[in-house]
């Protein structure tokens, strides 16, 4: 899959690794002429070659030089039987094998001519040839042997001596994978999804329930394409939308996890920067928005393609060859401001990044984990997968996903589920070294890979009224309770007041709802308890969330849900200030506003105690809100004990409940 990831549009399945059409042609025309000269002209041992075989080299070059390379293989074929000592025959029958995808007699015609001269400076050709092909095809311990006598026959700190021993450091690579393969078992996705010619680069939304990938139609463009999954299978794939595809192509692209935000790349007939620039839409409801450049921030003169969004779309990963980088097509990254503007992009730098290509940057919904295809780290051969984990020291150095997620042929990209479960990927199969055509396929993650990935949950409903009903373009902000840092905002769609938020595991969070006019929702979620084999954090949970609007002597009230008291104390524990810094906001904002501040309790204990405490309780909180700036006058507390209780007070957890601060509008 080598132009999934290296060519300059967005996919092409008719450019292979040797090259076609004219150019590709004549590049090894131009090989193959400049080496028979070099081979009749300077090269004394040619002389000695039979001068018949010598007249079938040469016609056998001219016929290639006509585009005529199956007429060109016999001549060459009848020149080594008649000179079985010409070495450079057996080379250039080697490369027009090759050319011709028939690589078995490819390697037999450079094993030959490695024979001849098994020590010389002119079999360098066709050890380099034959060790490539035998790692192109996975066989690395036939080409160790061939690397390491390639490798002697060039100064140790030469650059191409540098290059053998990374080809070495791959087929040991490899020889280790093939002997400890990962426990995975692809399986296609579904052949309802098969459509087109190809499909490939599949995201998903965070419940995996919306599919969006790349189809390569019969007429050769691309268009983006989505299905649903209702539990059991697949809708038909239709078009994303009409004005989002064109007669040009569009693909790779990458979904935030509500499915309500893409960016994808286009190469061609929009209006642009560079070769390949990113592009921008919003869906509202059911319709998407029409899609707007990323600007001159993101899009330059040169190449930007395969982004990744972050699970709430405020982070964007994506490649480029823009100066600046480690080295040819680096991945980097931008920030969402407060005012929406992307922020200057940032190379992720070393380790991620080397002098290579790396590619098709996918952030998982965790925000830690990035996958990555790259042909500069050590792997089984062209572009491989690897993971690297984002931390408080930055990148770690990353992991090759391994055999037989990663093979001799190139891996374009891999998308795994917000629960870490499952991965999606395409497939391309081949006929004898030809592409053919590229399949989804899904595969259950490997416990190796599982055990590394920060599994999230997610929370998705419908914000709506809580008097009329009519949905709520509200914000949703996930905050962490240790460090009071927003760690994720979303926006609720305007038409249907539909909501997915994604909730990270291992730690206590705060997640706000909240739109002017209304009173905030507070809801809680604490995961430190989480156990490492323990996945139920990463499930996903359904919850409709209805906003009481800001009305003056109503019985509307809100709980706050993140305050937190020792048993039997009142003093608010430091974790509770996220909460009360947000009713604070709350008050500032809707200056004319007065609240009662009101304590409850279980049934345990003495009952006037509980009343006491409760009040106290409240006190506390309008304490620290008075010295937030609030004035007296407009918050009062009171202590209700358990008289009030939301629940029988018959278990621990409608004990829990019942032990509660609550706000209203007075």
């Amino acid at each position: 899959m080598a132009n999934f990831v290296a060519d300059a549009q967005i996919l092409r399945y008719s450019i292979g690794r040797l090259g076609s059409g004219a150019k590709g042609w004549e590049k090894l025309v131009v090989a193959l002429i400049a080496s028979l000269l070099l081979a009749l002209c300077s090269m004394p041992h040619a002389l000695c070659q039979s001068p018949k075989a010598q007249e079938l080299y040469a016609q056998s070059i001219k016929l290639f030089g006509e585009r005529k390379a199956n007429e060109a293989i016999p001549f060459m074929e009848q020149a080594v039987k008649v000179d079985p000592n010409f070495s450079d025959a057996y080379l250039k029958l080697g490369q027009l094998y090759e050319f011709t995808k028939r690589f078995e007699p490819a390697m037999a015609a450079y094993r030959n001519a490695i024979k001849l001269q098994p020590d010389s400076p002119a079999s360098g050709a066709a050890y380099q040839s034959l060790s490539t092909a035998l790692l192109r095809l996975g066989r690395y311990s036939e080409a160790l042997p061939y690397l390491e006598k390639f490798q002697t026959m060039f100064a140790p700190q030469s650059a191409q001596a540098k290059r053998i021993s990374r080809q070495i450091e791959s087929a040991r690579f490899g020889q280790e994978a093939l002997l400890h393969p990962q426990a995975v078992d692809p399986k296609p996705l579904s052949s309802v999804l098969q459509t087109t010619p190809s499909q490939y680069f599949p995201v998903l939304t965070a419940d995996e329930q919306t599919l969006v990938f790349t189809a390569l139609k019969p007429e050769g463009d691309e268009d983006l394409m989505t299905a649903s999954f209702n539990g059991e299978t697949w809708s038909p794939p239709a078009s994303l939308s009409s004005g989002i595809n064109s007669p040009d192509n569009e693909g790779t692209a990458s979904l935030s996890a509500d499915g309500r935000l893409i960016v994808f790349t286009a190469c061609q007939g929009r209006k642009g920067f560079g070769s390949c620039d990113l592009y921008l839409s919003r869906k509202t409801g059911s319709d998407w928005s029409s899609p707007e450049n990323l600007g001159p921030v993101i899009n330059t003169r040169y190449y930007e393609s395969q982004p990744s969004l972050s699970a709430d779309g405020r982070r964007l990963y994506f490649v480029s060859d823009r100066p600046g980088g480690k080295g040819r097509r680096d991945i980097w990254r931008s920030d969402l401001d407060a005012e929406g503007n992307w922020g200057e992009p940032v190379n992720v730098g070393e380790p991620v990044n080397t002098s290579s290509n790396e590619a098709s940057p996918f952030i998982h919904a965790n925000g830690q984990s990035l996958f990555f295809a790259s042909e500069g780290h050590v792997g089984l051969g062209g572009y491989d997968l690897f993971i690297a984990d984002n931390g408080p020291s930055g990148w770690s150095a990353p992991t090759n996903l391994g055999y037989p997620i990663n093979t001799s042929e190139d891996q374009a990209s891999l998308f795994v589920s917000a629960n870490g479960k499952r991965a999606y990927y395409s497939f391309e199969e081949q006929k004898e070294g030809v592409s053919q055509k590229s399949r989804l396929y899904t595969f259950d993650l490997p416990e190796s890979l599982r055990e590394r990935i920060k599994p999230v949950s997610y929370l998705k409903g419908v914000i709506a009224d809580a008097k009329t009903n009519k949905p709520l373009a509200a914000t949703v902000e996930l905050v962490d309770l240790k460090t009071n840092q927003v760690l994720s905002r979303v926006q609720a769609d305007a038409q249907t007041g539909q909501y997915t938020a994604v909730l990270p595991s291992g730690g206590e969070y705060a997640l706000y709802v909240s739109i002017p006019g209304y009173l905030f929702k507070s809801l809680s979620f604490d995961f430190t308890q989480k156990t490492k084999g323990d996945r139920s954090a990463g499930t996903g949970m359904s919850l409709s969330v209805p906003l009481e609007p800001v009305t003056a002597g109503t019985s509307a009230k809100e709980t706050l849900n993140n305050l937190f008291f020792e048993s039997g104390r009142y003093d608010l524990a430091e974790k509770s200030r996220t909460e009360l810094d947000r009713l604070s906001a709350f008050l500032q904002s809707n200056p004319s506003v007065k609240i009662e501040i009101s304590g409850h309790t279980d049934d345990k204990g003495d009952a006037a105690a509980n009343l006491t405490l409760s009040q106290k309780r409240a006190q506390a909180v309008v304490a620290y809100l008075t010295k937030a700036g609030i004035a007296p006058a407009r918050i009062q507390a009171v202590g209700f004990g358990k008289t009030r209780p939301l629940a029988p007070n018959i278990n621990d957890e409608n004990r829990r409940l019942n032990r509660r601060i609550e706000w209203r509008v007075l």
